[in-house]
């Protein structure tokens, strides 16, 4: 549909972006799967949360994708808070691992040098962000999406 001078809709554009950021946010879930597994990041049973999530999610994206309804707009919501937790639980995991090995190596470190370390270690401490952009990215697809009116 268009507008009499031949553009497209508001409505048009809103659906169509809703779409794009839907494939980028199927692109980011496997990714990031694929990325987890190839660095072998299951050692440890927190470590499986991110992949168990990202799979999980992928069902809900596809829903909203491709057979929107009120259900499959909750489910993608709900999945993208717990992204959003995981990713806040990551950065603490990932933060502390880094501190107890700075500390072990050099027990009177503390203060910005340890923050420093920490921050700058060999696990990287903000890798975990990546499950709160993904879960922005989620929540800025379903907001006011039109199947939540229904």
């Amino acid at each position: 549909m268009t507008s009499p001078t031949g553009t497209r809709t508001d409505t048009e554009t809103l659906v169509a972006l809703r779409q794009l950021l839907l494939a980028v946010l199927v692109f980011g879930l496997v990714g990031l799967t694929f990325e987890l597994f190839l660095i072998g990041h299951f050692k440890d049973p927190w470590e499986w949360v991110p992949i168990v999530l990202q799979v999980a999610a992928l069902w809900p994206t596809l829903a909203v994708w491709f057979r929107p309804s009120r259900r499959a707009v909750q489910s993608l919501q709900a999945m993208m808070l717990l992204f959003f937790l995981s990713g806040v639980v990551g950065l603490y995991l990932h933060y502390r691992g880094n501190a107890e090995f700075e500390l072990e190596m050099y027990p009177d470190l503390s203060g910005f040098k340890l923050l420093w370390d920490a921050l700058t270690g060999a696990t990287p401490t903000l890798a975990p962000g990546t499950m709160m952009l993904l879960s922005l990215l989620g929540l800025t697809v379903t907001f006011r999406h039109p199947a939540l009116r229904q």
